[in-house]
């Protein structure tokens, strides 16, 4: 079973490293079962979804060890059913949860049995809210998730780029979408770089039957003025490189002009110069 914890590590680390702090033990409500996190670096908050127990913790920036989230977002009011991803909105204080085929929008201090200010949801969205993410340089909200509806994780994926105060039964604005794209399953929550409207997202590959490795994994980049039938821009890995064997997360660090990616069967949090997208 997974070690439930969220574990900080130096930018700098490499190898086998101890992580600086971890925020673990059963005051913190942490299950074993998390697939996304988010830091907002404006309040300096780190967010987390809970699928097991359909709800949303934020915790201070700088928690340590068994301490207990500042605010949890849980109940019958919220909509909220299994919350795997979730992306925030510090500008407009705001966390954005897909779940389901549709994205629930709280305010960023809400907690307790609180409902949604905004929900996108019908056959217009298109949805298959896997992950999602808000863009506040061009006031676009953009979702990653599995064509034709469901989760995101399996089979074929789309990039669908909405308004960032898209509400009810929207049509996205833009779909990035079909073979040529490359996107089957996705490998996790994605990224975006605003300032220059790049999306990153980790492309897990289809898993050969009784292997446990994606040997496709690659990371893929488009940029939201994208649409329809096209390649990325650029692919960080790809198919038989054997960079990544099954890709989980990414994130960019655009002060160093970075691209970090784990990879769960390597178990591996990894670092790549990447100056060409920002």
């Amino acid at each position: 079973m997974a070690h439930p914890q969220i574990a900080v590590f130096a930018r700098l680390a490499d190898g086998y490293t101890n992580p600086t702090r971890r925020i673990e033990g059963q005051k913190t409500l942490l299950a074993r079962t998390m697939h996304s996190i988010a830091y907002d670096a404006i309040h300096d908050e780190i967010v987390v979804p809970v699928p097991e127990a359909g709800a949303i913790l934020t915790f201070r920036g700088a928690a340590n060890g068994e301490e207990p989230p500042i605010r949890v977002i849980q109940g019958l009011k919220t909509l909220l059913l299994k919350p795997d991803r979730l992306g925030v909105d510090p500008v407009h204080n705001e966390i954005l949860v897909p779940d389901d085929d549709q994205i629930l929008v709280f305010p960023r201090e809400a907690t307790g049995n609180v409902a949604p200010i905004r929900v996108i949801k019908g056959p217009d969205t298109m949805l298959g809210a896997g992950a999602v993410e808000v863009d506040n340089v061009h006031d676009l909200l953009i979702t990653v998730g599995r064509a034709g509806g469901g989760g995101g994780r399996y089979g074929s994926s789309q990039i669908l780029i909405f308004d960032r105060t898209a509400s009810g039964n929207a049509k996205p604005k833009a779909v990035i979408s079909g073979p040529n794209t490359m996107l089957t399953s996705t490998g996790g929550p994605f990224t975006i770089h605003a300032p220059t409207g790049r999306i990153l997202v980790p492309i897990r590959g289809p898993v050969p039957y009784g292997q446990m490795v994606a040997l496709d994994s690659f990371v893929g980049v488009w940029s939201i003025t994208d649409s329809g039938n096209i390649p990325p821009q650029w692919i960080l890995g790809g198919p038989r490189a054997g960079t990544f064997e099954m890709i989980r997360g990414i994130a960019v660090n655009a002060k160093h002009k970075e691209v970090i990616v784990t990879d769960k069967r390597m178990n591996a949090v990894m670092t790549f110069s990447m100056p060409e997208i920002f």
